[in-house]
Parts: C-alpha cells; sequence; structure tokens
C-alpha cells in the first residue's frame, strides 16, 4: 500500500486541563484534497498546526510520511486566514514570492523570473511590482498562495483561507486551488466553517466534533472533477452530503 502523506494516531492535545482533541485518527492519502470542518473550539486550527509542525501534540503521533512530524518542514506549507499579516507590506509582490528562492542561494535575477510565472499562474503578473497594501484581498491571498508554492511543497495545509473574502472572489479561488492542486498532485488539507465549500473542493470531509474535539465522521464526496460552481452544488450527492454534515453539526 502507498504510505500516507499525512497521520495522525490517537493524537490529543490538552491546554493545562481542558482537552481539546481526544485520539483523533486521520489518514491523508498522497494527492488527496481532504477538507475539515466542525464548530468552533472544536481543534480544527490545533490540528493543523500540529500537521505543520508549529505545535506538539500532548500525546500521540502525526506523521509525515510514516516518521514524526518534529518541526516545520518545506514539504509542508501553511496557508493562513489572515493574509493581510502574512505578506511583507514593504516588499513588491514579486519579493513576496521570491522569499523561498532567497533561502537557496538563487541570484536575484532568477529569483524576479521563477516568482513571475508563479505569478503567471496565479493570474497576478500585472501586480508583480506593487506592494500588498495596494492589493483587494483576493488578489493578496494569491501573492500568498503563490509564495507556499514558490517552495514546491508536497503538502499544502490551509487555515480557513478564504473565510474573509466576498462569494465572488472566494468562489474564484476555490476553483484556483483545486486546479493547482490537481496539475501539480498536491496533497491538502483544507480547514473551513463552510460546509460546501468543503464538499466542493475535498476529495473527503471529515467533519470534528466538539469538547473534547473528536473525529465524527469522515465522508467519500464521490464527485467528478472538474467540478463547476453551479452544476456540482445542485448535484443530488452534494446535496445529501451538505445535509448530513448539516444534521451532524446540529447535534453537536
Amino acid at each position: 500500500m502507498t504510505q500516507p502523506a499525512l497521520q495522525t494516531r490517537a493524537l490529543s492535545v490538552s491546554f493545562g486541563d481542558h482537552l481539546v482533541l481526544d485520539r483523533v485518527d486521520i489518514d491523508v492519502a498522497d494527492g488527496e484534497f481532504l477538507s475539515i470542518v466542525g464548530p468552533s473550539g472544536c481543534g480544527k486550527t490545533t490540528l493543523l498546526r500540529i500537521l505543520a509542525g508549529l505545535m506538539s501534540p500532548t500525546s500521540g503521533q502525526a506523521l509525515a510520511l510514516g516518521k514524526p512530524i518534529d518541526g516545520p518542514s518545506r514539504d509542508r506549507a501553511i496557508v493562513f486566514q489572515d493574509y493581510s499579516r502574512a505578506l511583507l507590506p514593504w516588499r513588491t509582490v514579486w519579493a513576496n514570492v521570491a522569499l523561498a528562492f532567497e533561502s537557496q542561494g538563487i541570484r536575484r535575477a532568477q529569483r524576479r523570473d521563477k516568482a513571475y510565472a508563479l505569478l503567471e499562474l496565479m493570474g497576478l503578473t500585472k501586480a508583480g511590482e506593487q506592494f500588498p497594501g495596494q492589493l483587494s484581498g483576493g488578489m493578496q491571498q494569491r501573492v500568498q498562495i503563490a509564495r507556499c508554492l514558490a517552495q514546491e511543497p508536497s503538502v499544502l495545509l490551509m487555515d480557513e483561507p478564504f473565510g474573509a473574502l466576498d462569494a465572488m472572489t472566494r468562489q474564484s479561488l476555490q476553483d484556483e486551488i483545486s486546479r493547482l492542486s490537481a496539475e501539480r498532485k498536491v496533497t491538502v488539507v483544507f480547514i473551513t466553517h463552510d460546509l460546501e465549500e468543503a464538499i466542493y473542493l475535498g476529495d473527503r470531509v471529515v467533519a470534528l466534533a466538539p469538547n473534547p474535539g473528536r473525529v465524527a465522521e469522515l465522508i467519500d464526496v464521490g464527485l467528478n472533477r472538474p467540478r463547476n460552481q453551479l452544476t456540482t452544488r445542485e448535484d443530488p450527492i452534494f446535496l445529501a452530503h451538505r445535509h448530513r454534515l448539516f444534521d451532524l453539526l446540529v447535534d453537536h
């Protein structure tokens, strides 16, 4: 069997006497798009930070390709919800994207060319010489995604990255990240409060129950790709999943 890209085994997290996550077992297949939903306080962001290597579990394990996660790695890039704070305001857009190339010792001219190739991929070529503060929220989030892709990660961890965007921008970026993950064969773990977003993007959806956070259900989405913002959301399978997840969250 192929080694899962990510795994958690009996993973638990406590902050003092407060149990946040309780014996969470999840496998994320290589190249899979896994959505995670759940009410506020169920530990979604805590779980993502552990997978990123930004914090450690109290007990149990988090694994990447079968090896314990003991810190951050270039193989695992994280996209935060607060794009305005994630970007460096004093650097141009292309220079923000080129940060990963700088750490590799790549010459400036080559860094610029590689950054612009990623900006073209994200539809941001004309914004390369601008500063983040001159861009819309959706464009800033595209820059953050481009900067993560510059790492050439095998895993992309996304913490409600579209939550602060308007509906049309959000749908555009949903389709963009779905296309990019398929083209680049990147494994994605995507945290969201939005049930429809979770189903639309995911190959599978993990529903977490709160107090403490634990896996309530794992749903195989089973919808064909590429997906369409109108027809996919009207598919009876999509609607059945939405009803199931809604009922689960209301119960909890």
